[in-house]
């Protein structure tokens, strides 16, 4: 686990911890911080969003002749009972993560992320342990209540989190090696696991293939561009980023023209002859969310922390908003190619 101790003077500065029995409304919203949020708001948009992928295709939506059957309403309570307990052991699975990455990163968060409950105080080491351990159990149990794509795909989840946080692996420590923790698991085993699951198997459709690889570039852009308001700490604690290798504004320019791509690939793809998907309105969604995209990059100060934190966020929001997009367009009723 981490070395670096916290000395008398600085323990007495942070904030009390809290326990769930005395104050539960603080302790959950301590709680929601050590999720972070936006990673567990990308993990539940993954889970809906492939979901939506796996039926739009395979006839479960009725929507063949606008009708909505009886099969259907009798599969409608497992499947939803399905969909929950599958969004139920990512979460979990992803909070062990994050969870883990703050055990070892608390030093590091002082001077990075100081309003995170380890770094201010808010949880103790102890409580963040059993956190960590309670979550991945239960990732780990619910998963295997569901079947063995799901289980294959949060123990590798899981697997890869931990050689990414823990010593004597901990990746993170390697820019390549980090980058590549961060977008096999949001890009690869993510999409992938999750559609076996919900699938029940092979075969994968190329629409499918067009969102994993989408994702797959795209969260190597933003395993790239989070480390860039993060120089002083890594710095200080000798972890190896590209933007400590490179510069700031080399990581800018790469993560912009990486995004980009991502963008102009989908819309090749649509150009080509996507299947499965309402090809104008991809097309146009797509060009108009690089555009944005463009646009709110000039106005990024990189001598500006909050400014850089800020323009982070938003590309978070356009990954949400891939999850939105891309499924709901393969919708049948909003589909016209299929």
């Amino acid at each position: 686990m981490s070395q670096v101790s916290t000395s008398p003077s600085a323990r007495q500065t942070l904030s009390p911890q809290l326990h769930l029995t005395k104050q539960p409304i603080l302790w959950l919203r301590a709680f929601w911080k050590f999720a972070r949020p936006h990673t567990i708001i990308g993990t539940s948009l993954s889970v809906l969003g492939v979901f939506v992928l796996a039926f739009s295709g395979n006839g479960e939506w009725g929507m063949g002749n606008g009708e909505w059957g009886m099969e259907n309403h009798l599969l409608f309570v497992p499947m939803l009972a399905s969909v929950l307990f599958t969004l139920l052991a990512c979460l979990c699975g992803n909070v062990y993560i994050v969870g883990l990455n703050q055990l070892e990163d608390v030093a590091i968060d002082r001077i990075n992320k100081p309003h995170l409950p380890l770094a201010s105080g808010e949880f103790s080491r102890q409580q963040g342990i059993r956190i960590v351990g309670v979550m991945g159990v239960l990732a780990i149990a619910l998963a295997w209540s569901q079947g063995p794509y799901l289980l294959a795909m949060v123990v590798t989840s899981l697997l890869i989190g931990t050689g990414y946080s823990l010593p004597p692996i901990r990746l993170k420590r390697f820019p390549f090696w980090a980058s590549l923790c961060i977008f096999s698991v949001r890009g690869v085993v993510v999409n992938l696991g999750l559609f076996l699951h919900f699938n029940q198997g092979l075969p994968i459709p190329l629409r499918v293939w067009a969102l994993t690889l989408f994702i797959l570039v795209f969260t190597g852009a933003i395993a790239l561009f989070k480390d860039i308001p993060d120089t002083e700490g890594d710095r200080q604690y000798n972890i190896t980023t590209f933007t400590l290798k490179l510069g700031q504004q080399a990581v800018f320019s790469l993560t912009r023209w990486i995004l980009t791509a991502c963008y102009l690939g989908i819309i090749l793809a649509v150009i080509l002859g996507l299947p499965g998907v309402n090809a104008p309105l991809l097309f146009a969604t797509h060009l108009v969310a690089m555009t944005v995209f463009w646009i709110r990059s000039f106005r990024v100060d990189l001598k500006d922390k909050i400014a850089i934190s800020r323009f982070y966020q938003f590309i978070w929001k356009l990954f949400f908003l891939e999850y939105l997009l891309f499924p709901a367009l393969c919708l049948p009723w909003l589909n016209t190619t299929m």
